[in-house]
Parts: structure tokens; sequence; C-alpha cells
């Protein structure tokens, strides 16, 4: 058996991990003196639940893509081109505070922001700089050349730095921020060795260009370091994409050195392995409370439109409804839920993604207690139409119903605490209530609510049930 620090082999073996998989990168075991996130941090992120994932970025300015994945499909010419998008950028759209305040509304209660993506342009004020770059056009196109920028917002007419802004505006209003930052870069030309780079050089390594090597090493570190030293805590960093094996070393030191930083932010697994405290289903929903895809915490991110990135398509986006139904389906299974939406290249969200997301606001006013701060039950389903949660203190368990159930909901699942009351959020009056030795549970639904407009709330019923012991 590998040796295992204490937290790791605790965290693995609540999951019911296999300890031989444990692996961060291929034959590499979690190292003894790399600590996760503590328990309480780790139970702080498991109350928050519902989040948003916004991605901006120089991408949303030729809108109708998916972030900066299009530089990979399109000829050299069209890259140069996109790389010099940001010469022009000002997006006068951009309110940090109308932004928060809208997550608040819509009952976010934390949020990750694109510091940078794949393209390797920062919306920070990052104080790195890229020393080589590609050249796309002229004689000299495909090879290398030197440079002394940032590539970064500060070097756009907007001349903000909007992680800053974003950060601070959602403190105020009591959001959790976190950031997503992607280990790869594809306009440094030092980072030209990751598989999806549209330059990769497949001859890249620590032996055949050591200095082009360090150069990346130490950016790379240092633009962690910014973002763990310069903007307060973090609730999370999710880390994105993977390095080739031959960066690993350095790779792991970061990360220690990220852990040092800050003790209680919790780190996505993408390019660590076991050194990140949870794990993304990302445009997918496990089937179950235990993710087939990793043994560690889970929060499920997907797209509200095609694109994590702004979608010009009003009939690709989904519904609040939609919205509530993952999110009652992710919570009872243990997991979180982060919708991914992004503004316009101006900084302006689709009119169809807020009016999504306001609808799952709407009824998280009135069904939030079945949400925030809960756990899972000892049955987190019975049926294909119901949910469960608990309160913390084990109190109270919530049946959430996907369907209008009719004149009765029916659950064996459980059983009420004798000559308690049973309510559904958003009413005041308690439903009646009997225990059937065949039925099971049977609460009673007046004939008034079966008027959908006498209804608390147009989908996705909750039934707060205390229970014995």
């Amino acid at each position: 058996m590998p040796d295992w620090s204490r937290r790791s082999l605790l965290q693995a073996l609540a999951l019911g991990a296999a300890l031989p998989g444990m692996r961060a990168q291929e034959g590499e075991p979690v190292d003894l003196d790399y600590r996760h996130a503590s328990p309480q941090a780790l139970e702080r992120w498991r109350d928050l639940k519902y989040g948003l994932r916004i991605h901006w970025g120089i991408y949303s300015i030729w809108a109708g893509g998916p972030e900066s994945w299009p530089l990979t499909r399109h000829d050299r010419s069209w890259q140069g081109r996109y790389c010099r998008l940001y010469r022009t950028w000002d997006p006068d759209g951009f309110d940090a505070d109308a932004w928060t305040d809208m997550m608040v509304r819509c009952g976010f209660r934390f949020f990750d922001f694109t510091a940078k993506h794949h393209d390797g342009f920062s919306l920070y004020d990052t104080r790195t700089r890229v020393n080589r770059r590609f050249i796309y056009s002229g004689p000299n196109a495909g090879g290398i050349e030197a440079c002394e920028l940032a590539y970064s917002m500060m070097e756009t007419p907007f001349r903000r730095d909007v992680v800053q802004a974003l950060i601070e505006a959602g403190r105020r209003r009591g959001l959790a921020p976190g950031l997503y930052f992607s280990h790869i870069d594809w306009y440094d030309a030092d980072f030209r060795m990751d598989s999806w780079n549209p330059n990769r050089d497949k001859n890249y390594s620590p032996q055949t260009d050591p200095e082009g090597w360090a150069r990346f090493t130490r950016r790379h570190r240092a633009q962690i370091r910014e973002l763990l030293t310069r903007y307060g805590p973090l609730c999370e960093l999710s880390l994105d994409m993977s390095l080739p094996p031959d960066a690993w070393p350095a790779m792991k030191e970061t990360i220690k050195m990220a852990r040092r930083l800050q003790p209680d932010c919790l780190f996505r697994n993408r390019g660590i392995g076991t050194y990140g405290d949870y794990h993304t289903p990302e445009n997918w929903v496990p089937d179950s409370p235990r993710s087939k895809e990793s043994p560690l915490p889970w929060q499920v991110i997907h797209t509200l439109g095609r694109y994590m990135s702004y979608d010009p398509d009003p009939s690709a986006y989904r519904s609040g409804a939609w919205i509530v139904s993952n999110l009652a389906d992710i919570v009872a299974k243990g997991g979180l839920f982060m919708v991914g939406i992004g503004p316009d290249g101006n900084g302006r969200f689709h009119p169809k993604a807020l009016e999504a997301v306001e609808e799952a606001g709407a009824w998280l006013k009135i069904n939030g207690e079945a949400i925030y701060g809960t756990r899972p039950w000892t049955y987190w389903q019975e049926g294909e139409a119901v949910r469960f949660t608990r309160s913390k203190n084990s109190r109270y368990v919530y049946a959430l119903s996907l369907q209008w159930p009719g004149e009765s909901l029916r659950l064996k699942s459980l059983r009420p605490r004798t000559g308690s009351q049973i309510h559904m959020l958003g009413l005041h009056p308690p439903l009646l209530w009997r225990v059937d030795a065949q039925e099971g549970l049977v609460i009673s639904l007046p004939e008034a609510l079966q008027d959908e407009s006498r209804r608390p709330c147009r989908h996705t019923w909750v039934f707060k049930i205390e229970i014995e012991g």
C-alpha cells in the first residue's frame, strides 16, 4: 500500500475510494507533507449548494463558440486576428455591482469567474509577462518572437482588474468568491507543450529548451500565487486542463505552495489529481451519490446554453424549471450545482439566461430551506419523481416532488414523528397526513391546491417532515 497523508486517507476511506487508484499522477502517491482543505472548509463549501460559473474573455467579442476553443479549429490568420482583439476591447457594460446583485437576487451563494482561459488572456492585473509569442502572419508565420507584455485586461482600453472588482462586489453582498484558472496557455509560446495547443511543439521539453521551460514554470506558479495572495480568501480555485508528465514535478511544488497560501481554499482536481479537493462532472449529472468519475466530493458544472461563455441563440437556453429539477436531484445526491453562463463582449447577460436564473431564484426564495446547508438523507430518492434532503441536525427531511403529486403524496421511505406537523414550503397551514400499513405515509393535498395558480410555486414542491429520532 502507498504512503498516505492522514487527511487524504480519511477522505478516501469516507468516500469509499479504492486506495490503489488514489494517485495524483501515474505512479505518484500523495506526498505526506501535503494537506487538503480542512474538514471545516469542506463543510462550509458543502453548505453553499448553488453557484454561478461566469466565463468571460476576448472570446466573448466573437460570440458563437465554446470559449477560446475555436482557436484550435481555425487557421493561423484567424488565430492572429483573435489574439489582437484585446487591443480595442472596451466592455463598458461591465458592472460588478449589477452582476452580484443579480447573483443574490437569483439565489446564488457562490461564484467562479475566469481569471484566465486557455487562450492565455488574463482578466486581472497580472504582474507576470509573456516573453515569447507566436507569429501569425508574414514571412516568419509559425515562428516565435520575443515580446514583453502581460496580455491582460490592463492592456485594453478598459484597463480595469475585473477579478478584483467582481470579488469585492461579491463579498459586499455576502457571496463566496471563487476563481477559474487554466493551466495551459495558447498565447505564451513557453507553454507550447499541451496536446490541445494549436501551435504545439512535440519536441519541446525541459531538455530541448531548458530556459523556455523554466520561464513557463515560473510564470504558471507566479500567476497562481497572484490569485491566492491578492484577492483575499477564495472558497475554491477551479483549476482546468492538464500539463504533460514533464511538468508534474514543478506542478506538485506549485500546488503545495498554493495550499500554504490558502489552507482552506478547495482546489479542483484538474491537472493535480488527488492533490485536489473536489471534482466536477461537466455537463452531466452522476446517477447516484457516488460519482463514477472520482471518489472526491463533487460539484456539477452545467452550461445553461450551449457554451459556458455567451450564447447568442435564445432558443439554446434551458429554463428555470430545468435548473430547479437538477438542483434538487444533485443536492439530494450530495453534490453542488454550478450553472454556467457568460456575458457578451460588452458585459451583458442574455435576457433568456437572466429569465431562467430569475425563475430559479424565485423558487429558492420559497424553498431554499430544502437546499442550502442541507445534507443527503438515508435515501436520496423514492421513485422517479421524489428527491430527499435533510437538515444538518437530522430533525427534518425534505421531500422534493419534481411532479405535482395530485390529491396526495405517498412515501414509503420515512415515518414522521408522532404528533408532528407536515408543511409544504410556502404555505402556512399544515397538511393532513396519516401512516397506512400498505401505502406508507400519505400526505393529503387540499382541493384548492389542485388549481395551479394557488400553489406556492410553479414546479418542484417541497414537503417539510419532522422525523423520529
